[in-house]
């Protein structure tokens, strides 16, 4: 038991965290997910300017939600290849930020009842959720952003809802 913990201990501090991948005891490994949240121009085209550009670097976008407002967007997306999104978005002066954001996996009709009931427990306040337009097990996912993902996460797990990482979503 002893030796178990000095190990993970050795594997907490070993970790490389320069970058946004979260790795944990339970998910040793696993990248998270990072949403990120672009303030465009509203001007006609400028979605299909930025997907195009997205889509010449081989970038796909597995989630979408945007906010029209008069005079800016706000467009929340996730892709399959957030290091490189991130890369192209700074080169290309487009503003921006980046979170985690959580995906969890939809069942039947009564899972969405059961995702608020479980982070209600928890204490845990939703910000915004949309859906992602692949489905990686022909299930639907929805984007949860949340003040605290670690123990929504965690919620979520112990009432029996699918969590998935990047991974699941790589094509």
């Amino acid at each position: 038991m002893r030796l178990k913990f000095i190990q993970n201990l050795n594997q907490i501090l070993t970790m490389d965290l320069s970058d946004h991948s979260q790795s944990t005891l339970r998910n040793p490994g696993k990248e998270s997910i990072r949403q990120f949240v672009i303030y465009a121009e509203n001007k006609v085209g400028w979605l299909n300017d930025f997907i195009g550009m997205l889509k010449t670097q081989d970038i796909h976008v597995m989630a979408i939600s945007v906010l029209d407002t008069t005079d800016s967007a706000v467009i929340r997306l996730v892709t399959n290849y957030p290091k490189e999104t991130a890369q192209l978005l700074k080169s290309r002066s487009i503003s921006f930020t980046e979170r985690n954001i959580i995906a969890v996996e939809i069942q039947d009709e009564d899972s969405l009842h059961l995702i608020t009931q479980s982070l209600l427990h928890a204490e845990i306040n939703i910000h915004y959720v949309y859906p992602f337009l692949y489905q990686p097990n022909n299930k639907p996912v929805l984007a949860l952003a949340m003040e605290d993902e670690d123990i929504g996460e965690e919620a979520l797990f112990k009432h029996g809802m699918k969590v998935l990482t990047l991974d699941e979503f790589t094509r």
